[in-house]
């Protein structure tokens, strides 16, 4: 098996309501919760966080394939949000993204935009099946 983060993100939690520390590779973050939710709001919540991972991956994956076929698109936008509707007896999760380009774009080149921003690593996660591991350690 190869990983796709070279090292993993590491999170820690003291005894602050729900305020987490996030190690990635060139530093660290914080996240929290909503005040509502009991948190003091002091850096993006978990579904923020998600649906920023869309968001990014959307954005990185069509600048990519827009240098790469040397279109003249210098602006794009996304925006997305996320809910959850009950369908027969069990929760979905709904993502809704939209894309704006900031210019008038041909109807070919709109929709292998579209095509493309399908294809961005984080929708083919959200869309597919994801399996999520879990082990408990305890440390002496």
């Amino acid at each position: 098996m190869k990983y796709i983060l070279e090292n993993p993100i590491l999170g820690h939690i003291t005894e602050q309501k729900y305020k987490t520390t996030i190690q990635w590779r060139n530093g660290e973050f914080i996240t929290d919760e909503p005040e509502k939710l009991g948190g003091k709001d002091l850096g993006p919540d978990p579904y923020t966080l998600l649906i920023s991972s869309l968001v990014s991956c959307t954005l990185a994956t069509l600048r990519m394939y827009i240098d790469k076929k040397g279109l003249d698109i210098p602006e794009i936008s996304v925006s997305s949000n996320m809910y959850l509707k009950i369908e027969k007896g069990q929760v979905v999760t709904y993502f809704d993204r939209e894309i704006a380009f900031g210019q008038i774009l041909a109807e070919d080149t709109r929709e292998r935009l579209q095509q493309i921003a399908e294809e961005c690593p984080i929708s083919k996660i959200l869309k597919g099946n994801a399996i999520v591991n879990t082990l408990i350690r305890t440390n002496p």
